[in-house]
């Protein structure tokens, strides 16, 4: 008889108490043995079968409250039978039904143990390492060498899962009700970022100089390394000159918008193009000390000390001179006819030829919000509101594309 059929039985005939554990196994009076972590055919609605010994001591304490039936088991380090199993199984063990779906006769049944003949139990294994079994003494008409019972073949995997007990994975800890996850978020990457600020001061100053000196063809490939140029071609290239559509002699320059109405601002656009990471502008104010920058350089890395390109991000276009125009790579786009006011361009058709636009969007924004830019030649960048792991994703692409326009420009 399999394990869970014996316990089965034995509820119904109201002998539970003849059910006595001795070692590592328990005993239904002078009828079955079999070992405490056997697994039953009775599986729980997360996947695992109940063992024998969870079994047992959930029917033996029936009658008090389940929290306290928890407590209780894992003082004992017992493993339990969850809520939503409790009714089904415990119907089941007491006769009201005759079967459910969570049964699963896979077990071999173990023969039946004579009760005249004590039992002298002693592990055994055979070829098989996965057979467990006991040896009893031979009687008149069996030779002791092969009175050898198998009670079972034990998944020793499943039998150290089945002491494990899985509290909250990761998803249920982001789900967590009243709970603010942001804060630690912004915690995470506040020492980060000044680490960042401090080699970023450190740096400017050499590498604007370098930058300046050099054509922005010569420098649009090029990467450095504490002053040592580390290009792909190493063959010096004439100067640009500021005419056409060339980009003009110095560090190239992105805009964004000065209003708080967009996702990308001159508080928060370092973290997001260099940290993959973002940070609403309104928090990035909170956290600065000392008044607004009027610019913040962005550098794009290979890695943490290997720089491939540094850029100027300004948000007063009106501050600029003739020269600096011929420098101005990108802007992000508010969505707004006002925010090209006073350009030295034409129309939209001449902005977006010269300049790569961007339109930063939460993914689940309205169309409209992105009615107008979709008439323009921008390229519409989605990030989600609250799953600030994609973010790197969307930076990724603005620096892909914002590369691939300064190659093309500098090309032209």
């Amino acid at each position: 008889m399999d394990p869970l059929s014996a316990l089965r039985d034995f509820t119904v005939r109201g002998e539970l108490d003849k059910i006595v554990r001795v070692g590592d196994e328990f005993r239904f009076g002078n009828d079955y043995a079999f070992p405490c972590s056997a697994e039953t055919a009775y599986r729980s609605k997360q996947g695992n079968l109940y063992t024998l010994e969870t079994l047992i001591y959930y029917v033996k304490n029936t009658h008090i409250k389940h929290i306290e039936y928890i407590q209780n088991a894992r003082t004992q380090k017992i493993p339990t039978v969850t809520l939503p199993d409790r009714k089904s199984l415990l119907e089941y063990l007491q006769g009201k039904i005759s079967s459910n779906d969570a049964i699963e006769f896979v077990v071999p049944q173990n023969p039946r143990i004579p009760d005249s003949v004590p039992m002298d139990v002693e592990e055994y294994r055979p070829e098989d390492p996965g057979l467990i079994g006991i040896r009893v003494p031979a009687d008149e008409e069996e030779d002791e060498k092969d009175r050898v019972r198998v009670l079972e073949k034990v998944d020793y995997v499943s039998m150290i899962n089945d002491l494990e007990r899985p509290l909250k994975d990761r998803e249920s800890l982001l789900e967590c009700r009243h709970r603010d996850f942001y804060s630690v978020l912004v915690a995470s990457t506040r020492r980060e970022d000044e680490r960042q600020r401090l080699e970023s001061h450190q740096r400017k100053d050499g590498l604007v100089a370098k930058s300046r000196l050099m054509g922005a063809d010569e420098r649009g490939l090029g990467f450095w390394k504490d002053g040592e140029e580390l290009g792909f071609d190493s063959t010096p290239k004439p100067k640009m000159h500021l005419k056409g559509s060339k980009i003009g002699e110095g560090v190239p320059i992105i805009l964004v918008p000065s209003a708080f109405q967009t996702l990308i601002t001159i508080y928060n656009v370092k973290e997001f193009l260099e940290d993959g990471v973002f940070i609403p502008a309104d928090v990035k104010v909170k956290q600065m000390k000392g008044p607004k920058p009027d610019c913040v350089t962005v550098q794009k890395k290979f890695s943490r000390d290997r720089v491939v390109a540094a850029y100027e991000v300004r948000d007063k276009p009106s501050a600029l001179k003739a020269e600096d125009w011929d420098r101005v790579v990108a802007v992000f786009v508010l969505g707004k006819e006002w925010q090209f006011k006073d350009w030295p361009f034409k129309d939209h058709v001449e902005i977006f030829n010269k300049i790569i636009g961007f339109f930063m969007r939460f993914e689940d924004d309205s169309v409209e919000s992105a009615k107008i830019v979709k008439q323009w030649n921008v390229k519409i960048i989605s990030i989600s509101k609250n799953k600030r792991h994609q973010d790197r994703a969307a930076a990724l692409e603005v620096w892909d594309r914002l590369e691939e326009f300064v190659r093309s420009r500098s090309h032209t």
